[in-house]
Protein backbone atom coordinates (compact mmCIF):
# COMPACT_ATOMS: atom_id res chain seq x y z
CA UNK A 1 0.00 0.00 0.00
CA UNK A 2 2.88 2.38 0.73
CA UNK A 3 4.38 1.61 -2.67
CA UNK A 4 1.05 2.21 -4.41
CA UNK A 5 0.60 5.50 -2.58
CA UNK A 6 4.17 6.53 -3.34
CA UNK A 7 3.39 6.59 -7.08
CA UNK A 8 1.58 9.87 -6.46
CA UNK A 9 4.31 11.60 -4.45
CA UNK A 10 6.43 11.45 -1.32
CA UNK A 11 4.62 10.18 1.80
CA UNK A 12 5.40 12.75 4.49
CA UNK A 13 2.94 11.68 7.21
CA UNK A 14 2.23 8.03 8.05
CA UNK A 15 -0.32 7.32 10.79
CA UNK A 16 -2.49 4.40 11.84
CA UNK A 17 -5.38 4.75 14.29
CA UNK A 18 -6.74 2.25 16.80
CA UNK A 19 -7.03 1.24 20.44
CA UNK A 20 -3.53 -0.09 21.03
CA UNK A 21 -4.43 -1.32 24.52
CA UNK A 22 -6.41 -4.23 23.00
CA UNK A 23 -4.66 -7.57 22.31
CA UNK A 24 -5.89 -7.81 18.71
CA UNK A 25 -3.64 -4.85 17.75
CA UNK A 26 -0.42 -6.61 18.78
CA UNK A 27 0.12 -8.07 15.33
CA UNK A 28 0.74 -4.62 13.88
CA UNK A 29 3.81 -3.75 15.97
CA UNK A 30 6.52 -5.19 13.70
CA UNK A 31 4.94 -3.78 10.53
CA UNK A 32 4.71 -0.29 12.02
CA UNK A 33 8.32 -0.31 13.13
CA UNK A 34 9.57 -1.58 9.75
CA UNK A 35 7.69 1.13 7.84
CA UNK A 36 8.02 4.11 10.22
CA UNK A 37 4.25 4.38 10.71
CA UNK A 38 3.12 6.31 13.80
CA UNK A 39 0.43 4.59 15.86
CA UNK A 40 -2.24 6.96 17.21
CA UNK A 41 -4.10 5.87 20.34
CA UNK A 42 -7.90 6.14 20.32
CA UNK A 43 -9.54 4.79 23.48
CA UNK A 44 -12.99 3.20 23.19
CA UNK A 45 -14.57 5.17 26.00
CA UNK A 46 -18.14 4.37 25.01
CA UNK A 47 -19.54 1.16 23.57
CA UNK A 48 -21.05 1.72 20.14
CA UNK A 49 -19.09 4.86 19.29
CA UNK A 50 -16.01 4.70 17.10
CA UNK A 51 -13.31 6.85 18.68
CA UNK A 52 -10.88 5.80 15.94
CA UNK A 53 -13.00 7.44 13.24
CA UNK A 54 -13.29 10.67 15.21
CA UNK A 55 -9.56 10.89 15.97
CA UNK A 56 -8.59 10.23 12.37
CA UNK A 57 -11.04 12.76 10.94
CA UNK A 58 -10.00 15.48 13.40
CA UNK A 59 -6.31 14.97 12.60
CA UNK A 60 -6.98 14.88 8.87
CA UNK A 61 -8.79 18.20 8.99
CA UNK A 62 -5.98 19.72 11.04
CA UNK A 63 -3.44 18.56 8.44
CA UNK A 64 -5.69 19.74 5.61
CA UNK A 65 -5.86 23.32 6.89
CA UNK A 66 -2.15 23.40 7.75
CA UNK A 67 -1.41 23.66 4.03
CA UNK A 68 1.64 21.39 4.30
CA UNK A 69 0.40 18.53 2.09
CA UNK A 70 -0.90 18.17 -1.45
CA UNK A 71 -2.98 15.03 -1.02
CA UNK A 72 -4.28 12.32 1.27
CA UNK A 73 -4.53 8.53 1.13
CA UNK A 74 -7.28 7.04 3.30
CA UNK A 75 -6.89 3.30 3.87
CA UNK A 76 -10.26 1.97 4.91
CA UNK A 77 -13.28 0.04 3.64
CA UNK A 78 -15.67 2.12 5.75
CA UNK A 79 -18.21 4.48 4.20
CA UNK A 80 -17.91 6.73 7.29
CA UNK A 81 -14.94 8.43 5.56
CA UNK A 82 -16.99 9.53 2.55
CA UNK A 83 -17.61 13.00 3.95
CA UNK A 84 -13.92 13.42 4.83
CA UNK A 85 -12.82 12.47 1.32
CA UNK A 86 -15.41 14.83 -0.18
CA UNK A 87 -14.27 17.72 2.02
CA UNK A 88 -10.62 17.22 1.07
CA UNK A 89 -11.50 17.19 -2.63
CA UNK A 90 -13.56 20.37 -2.22
CA UNK A 91 -10.39 22.07 -0.97
CA UNK A 92 -8.63 21.12 -4.20
CA UNK A 93 -6.40 18.34 -2.84
CA UNK A 94 -5.90 14.87 -4.30
CA UNK A 95 -7.63 12.01 -2.45
CA UNK A 96 -6.63 8.38 -2.86
CA UNK A 97 -8.47 5.50 -1.21
CA UNK A 98 -7.33 1.93 -0.56
CA UNK A 99 -9.76 -0.71 0.67
CA UNK A 100 -11.33 -4.09 0.11
CA UNK A 101 -13.72 -5.02 -2.68
CA UNK A 102 -16.58 -4.68 -0.19
CA UNK A 103 -15.95 -0.90 0.11
CA UNK A 104 -19.22 1.02 -0.44
CA UNK A 105 -19.52 2.93 -3.70
CA UNK A 106 -20.11 6.19 -1.85
CA UNK A 107 -16.61 6.23 -0.36
CA UNK A 108 -15.02 4.87 -3.54
CA UNK A 109 -16.51 7.63 -5.71
CA UNK A 110 -15.59 10.34 -3.21
CA UNK A 111 -11.91 9.61 -4.00
CA UNK A 112 -9.93 10.74 -7.05
CA UNK A 113 -8.43 7.26 -7.22
CA UNK A 114 -9.27 4.02 -5.42
CA UNK A 115 -7.19 0.82 -5.20
CA UNK A 116 -8.50 -2.55 -4.04
CA UNK A 117 -6.28 -4.40 -1.58
CA UNK A 118 -7.12 -7.69 -3.28
CA UNK A 119 -5.38 -6.44 -6.42
CA UNK A 120 -2.25 -5.51 -4.47
CA UNK A 121 -2.15 -8.93 -2.79
CA UNK A 122 -2.51 -10.80 -6.09
CA UNK A 123 0.33 -8.77 -7.64
CA UNK A 124 2.71 -9.63 -4.81
CA UNK A 125 1.83 -13.34 -4.80
CA UNK A 126 2.41 -13.52 -8.59
CA UNK A 127 6.14 -12.98 -7.95
CA UNK A 128 6.50 -16.27 -6.08
CA UNK A 129 7.60 -18.27 -9.14
CA UNK A 130 9.62 -15.54 -10.87
CA UNK A 131 12.11 -14.41 -8.33
CA UNK A 132 15.55 -15.92 -8.26
CA UNK A 133 18.11 -18.42 -9.56
CA UNK A 134 17.61 -21.92 -8.17
CA UNK A 135 21.18 -22.33 -6.90
CA UNK A 136 20.74 -19.80 -4.10
CA UNK A 137 20.63 -20.79 -0.46
CA UNK A 138 17.28 -20.59 1.33
CA UNK A 139 18.14 -17.36 3.18
CA UNK A 140 19.46 -15.78 -0.04
CA UNK A 141 16.29 -16.76 -1.91
CA UNK A 142 14.17 -15.04 0.74
CA UNK A 143 16.29 -11.88 0.49
CA UNK A 144 16.03 -11.87 -3.29
CA UNK A 145 12.29 -12.45 -3.14
CA UNK A 146 11.92 -9.40 -0.90
CA UNK A 147 14.17 -7.43 -3.25
CA UNK A 148 12.14 -8.45 -6.32
CA UNK A 149 8.93 -7.22 -4.71
CA UNK A 150 10.53 -3.81 -4.09
CA UNK A 151 11.99 -3.77 -7.60
CA UNK A 152 8.59 -4.44 -9.16
CA UNK A 153 6.98 -1.74 -7.04
CA UNK A 154 9.71 0.73 -8.03
CA UNK A 155 9.26 -0.18 -11.69
CA UNK A 156 5.54 0.57 -11.53
CA UNK A 157 6.39 3.97 -10.07
CA UNK A 158 9.00 4.75 -12.75
CA UNK A 159 7.61 3.16 -15.93
CA UNK A 160 7.17 5.42 -18.97
CA UNK A 161 4.45 5.28 -21.61
CA UNK A 162 6.61 2.99 -23.76
CA UNK A 163 6.74 0.36 -20.99
CA UNK A 164 10.40 1.00 -20.06
CA UNK A 165 11.95 2.73 -17.04
CA UNK A 166 15.40 4.31 -16.62
CA UNK A 167 17.60 2.43 -14.19
CA UNK A 168 18.53 5.67 -12.39
CA UNK A 169 14.87 6.53 -11.85
CA UNK A 170 14.29 3.02 -10.52
CA UNK A 171 17.12 3.52 -8.06
CA UNK A 172 15.53 6.73 -6.77
CA UNK A 173 12.19 5.02 -6.24
CA UNK A 174 13.83 2.07 -4.51
CA UNK A 175 15.39 4.53 -2.07
CA UNK A 176 11.98 6.11 -1.55
CA UNK A 177 10.40 2.73 -0.81
CA UNK A 178 13.26 1.64 1.41
CA UNK A 179 15.94 4.24 2.33
CA UNK A 180 18.29 1.40 3.26
CA UNK A 181 18.04 -0.36 -0.10
CA UNK A 182 21.49 -1.32 -1.40
CA UNK A 183 22.28 -3.93 -4.10
CA UNK A 184 25.29 -5.00 -2.05
CA UNK A 185 22.86 -6.41 0.52
CA UNK A 186 21.98 -9.04 -2.08
CA UNK A 187 25.54 -9.69 -3.25
CA UNK A 188 25.73 -7.26 -6.20
CA UNK A 189 27.97 -4.21 -6.57
CA UNK A 190 25.66 -2.42 -9.00
CA UNK A 191 21.91 -2.04 -9.35
CA UNK A 192 22.06 -3.21 -12.97
CA UNK A 193 23.58 -6.51 -11.83
CA UNK A 194 20.73 -7.03 -9.40
CA UNK A 195 18.16 -6.57 -12.18
CA UNK A 196 20.13 -8.90 -14.47
CA UNK A 197 19.88 -11.55 -11.75
CA UNK A 198 16.11 -11.64 -12.30
CA UNK A 199 15.86 -12.66 -15.98
CA UNK A 200 12.39 -14.17 -15.57
CA UNK A 201 11.07 -10.89 -14.22
CA UNK A 202 12.98 -8.09 -15.97
CA UNK A 203 14.47 -7.29 -19.37
CA UNK A 204 17.35 -4.81 -19.68
CA UNK A 205 18.63 -2.78 -22.62
CA UNK A 206 21.06 0.06 -23.30
CA UNK A 207 19.47 3.32 -24.39
CA UNK A 208 20.56 5.00 -27.62
CA UNK A 209 23.63 6.63 -26.11
CA UNK A 210 24.80 3.17 -24.92
CA UNK A 211 25.55 4.48 -21.45
CA UNK A 212 22.21 4.29 -19.64
CA UNK A 213 20.23 1.16 -18.84
CA UNK A 214 16.48 0.89 -19.19
CA UNK A 215 14.41 -1.85 -17.61
CA UNK A 216 11.15 -3.53 -18.66
CA UNK A 217 8.91 -5.82 -16.67
CA UNK A 218 8.27 -9.08 -18.53
CA UNK A 219 4.71 -10.27 -19.02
Amino acid sequence: MLAETGKNGSITIRRIYGDWTTPNMNGWKETLADNAIQPIQAFRNTVGKNATDSAMIIDAMEILFSGHVEGFCIISSDSDYTKLATKIREKGLFVMGIGQLKTPQAFLKACDRFIYTENLISEESSLEDKTMPMNLKKDDKQKMKEASILMKQAFEMAVRDDGWAHLGTLGSHLQQLNPGFDPRTYGFKQLSQLFKACPKLFELRYDQDATVFSVKLKE
